[in-house]
């Protein structure tokens, strides 16, 4: 099976883990989704990810966050920019979403960074998902 977006398949597969409460889901690996793993392990989003060698592209294994009561930490996690639609933006004018409380995940020259990242660094790109 041939899939075109890893980035829309890796969030995906990130909500459906959520939703089901599993510990750990397994995404394909390319730099983006290495990128916006950083982002959400820094923004306490996921506890931790890693790099898993399969012989072919690779995997990354995301180990999901849970409150401690279990609830969801990820509440909603969406694709902005998509393959037939591409959204960018400039610093003035990234989202935020929940006023805030969520964070935006932002393709830029200086690699994925998160909303706030990119509002102190002073640079926009394209805007890749919205978690919140």
């Amino acid at each position: 099976m041939a899939l075109n977006d890893l980035t829309a398949d890796m969030l995906t597969r990130i909500r459906n883990g959520v939703r089901n409460r599993a510990k750990m889901v397994n995404c394909l690996s390319n730099k983006l989704n290495r990128g916006v793993a950083k982002v959400l392990k820094d923004e306490g989003f996921i506890r931790d990810f890693e790099l898993v060698e399969d012989g072919r592209q690779g995997l990354i294994r995301v180990h999901l966050k849970y409150g401690q009561r279990g609830e969801q930490i990820i509440n909603k996690i969406e694709r902005v920019s998509k393959v037939g639609c591409r959204v960018y933006s400039d610093v003035g004018h990234l989202p935020k979403p929940l006023q805030g409380l969520g964070i935006a995940i932002v393709s830029t020259s200086h690699g994925v960074m998160s909303d706030r990242q990119c509002r102190s660094a002073n640079i926009g790109g394209e805007v890749v998902a919205e978690v919140f």
